[in-house]
């Protein structure tokens, strides 16, 4: 059976359906938070397409880990807010190797005319220096 959760209807929660999407381990629960979005890889490339998205997403949650994640700021300009993220994923990996990764996002949340929250960009890993633009 395939649980729904209802998407943020205000920016500050955001990163609590992020959460709750991320944990429950369906990448397609996770890709309702994506409308018309662009995800920055961990390699620095603009992401786009919905299946590629979905690709990097299930990279994350095929690791069964929780996500843990607070919000630091969340900035706020009518339709538009920018969101300042600490995240990590801990513990013992699949593989029975520890994974740990962590981050601080810059992500780009837009409100629907639905009225609906969703990314318009999820930049994971923020200023962190990857290839260059």
């Amino acid at each position: 059976m395939s649980e729904s959760h209802s998407l943020p209807t205000g920016p500050e929660g955001v990163i609590p359906s992020l959460i709750e999407r991320f944990n429950s381990g369906n990448v397609s629960e996770m890709m309702t938070l994506y409308e018309g979005a662009v995800l920055i890889a961990d390699d620095g490339r603009t992401v786009t397409d919905r299946a590629e998205i979905a690709s990097e997403l299930e990279r994350d949650l095929s690791l069964g880990l929780p996500l843990e994640a607070k919000a630091r700021h969340v900035f706020v300009a009518g339709d538009i807010a920018e969101i300042v993220v600490d995240w990590s994923i801990d513990g013992t990996g699949p593989d029975g190797k520890h994974v740990h990764v962590e981050g601080t996002a810059s992500d780009v949340a837009r409100r629907g005319t639905d009225g609906l929250w969703r990314y318009l960009i999820d930049n994971r890993l923020g200023t962190a220096v990857r290839q260059p633009a």
